[in-house]
């Protein structure tokens, strides 16, 4: 049986990061509650102390379950007869590693926030972590949580595109056009803290993880060429990649951050020798498929065209868009589906599908790579 073999009702969820003023920690609280799958009930939302206790109260966290430290929380959670079954970890990249393995080493289920780590050399050690513990570990790539992002996968699974030939991503914003302050710009432009990628690790990462998601396809290696265009920028805020993949497929993947005119523009196009797919986040319940030689489709989220794939992470009836917190509530849907499992000592439905930290490995890997071959003169870098 396993350490939370006796536990009913709602899993019972702490946060780490997340306080007074966190973007995403939000995000992660509105998309844990919008199926009545958790309760958060602790957290260490600050690394200081008064912001901490701040913003424990604002939730509504009782003030001894409110922490001024990830370490205290794990120590003290884990000996608590209610104690946490998971924790979603909502801080900078440079903090993950560290508290991850905290929860891990004490059998609390992690969701983590990606990029999996700000290193490579912690992205490894957070692997191996991992593979010890019997908590699951899930990372929060929200877009494979878009219906039609899973329509996608199965059209691509099914054969429908035949044998992919092109895969092209890409993810573009403009809030970093010029130099920026604040707290979401500070840590993002700070190496420290987000690592050596900027542009590549923030959003590049997404747009690398839905290409591999979907075709399914093993990228082999890579050449980069990235770019600081921001005077006195320390990270990247832009990068040009080109991909080859196991098989013989070819991509391209382009991220960038100082784009005027795009707000979020993450899209994914696919061509395999019958046939083309193309998405765009912007737009997310439209999926355009063009097979050969025939007149393009249009497959919205709630038509005819629609796969139980994408139906059974869908909440509203096709017509009623749904997005990005919704895609963010799937990926938490999906693990409170794997965590009740768990607590039975089985194996989720075979359905059941979520980023893992083998796919956030993969991630800092392309991040790594993409600084070693721009450095290179965009040298092509192996990823095997």
């Amino acid at each position: 049986m396993t350490k939370f073999a006796n536990r009913k009702g709602p899993i019972r969820l702490g946060m780490v990061g997340g306080g007074k003023d966190a973007f995403i920690g939000a995000v992660h609280r509105i998309a844990a509650r919008l199926d009545g799958e958790y309760e958060l009930v602790a957290g260490a939302l600050s690394s200081t102390p008064d912001r901490a206790q701040e913003s424990g109260a604002a939730l509504g966290l009782a003030p001894d379950r409110t922490y001024d430290s990830f370490t205290a929380m794990a120590q003290r959670e884990a000996r608590l007869k209610d104690g946490i079954e998971a924790v979603a970890i909502v801080t900078p990249n440079h903090v993950h590693y560290a508290a991850a393995k905290e929860f891990l080493r004490r059998g609390i289920h992690v969701i983590c926030d990606k990029p999996l780590t700000a290193t490579m050399a912690e992205a490894k050690k957070l692997v191996a972590e991992a593979e010890k513990s019997d908590a699951l570990f899930v990372l929060t790539h929200n877009y494979t949580g878009y219906p039609m992002i899973r329509q996608a996968r199965a059209m691509i699974q099914n054969g429908d595109l035949g044998a992919i030939r092109v895969v092209q991503a890409e993810y573009a914003q403009d809030w970093l056009t010029e130099a920026a302050t604040g707290k979401q710009a500070d840590w993002r432009t700070d190496p420290a803290r987000s690592g050596a990628g900027g542009s590549t690790g923030d959003i590049g990462t997404h747009a690398y993880n839905l290409a591999c998601f979907v075709t399914g396809l093993t990228p082999t290696s890579l050449a980069a060429d990235i770019q600081s265009f921001v005077p006195g920028r320390r990270v990247d805020d832009n990068a040009h990649v080109m991909l080859r993949f196991e098989g013989g497929a070819r991509g391209m993947l382009w991220c960038s951050q100082v784009a005027p005119g795009n707000e979020n523009g993450l899209s994914l196009r696919v061509y395999g020798d019958k046939g083309g797919i193309s998405w765009c986040q912007e737009d997310p319940n439209k999926l355009w498929f063009t097979p050969f030689g025939k007149p393009t489709q249009l497959l919205t989220r709630g038509g005819a065209g629609a796969s139980a794939h994408a139906a059974r992470v869908s909440r509203t009836p096709g017509g009623h868009p749904e997005g990005y917190l919704e895609g963010f509530a799937n990926i938490y849907a999906e693990a409170a589906r794997a965590i009740r499992a768990n607590r039975e000592g089985k194996q989720p439905a075979s359905e059941v599908i979520y980023p893992t930290v083998q796919d956030g490995l993969a991630g800092v890997r392309f991040v790594d790579a993409c600084v070693r071959s721009s450095t290179r003169n965009a040298a092509w870098i192996d990823l095997t």
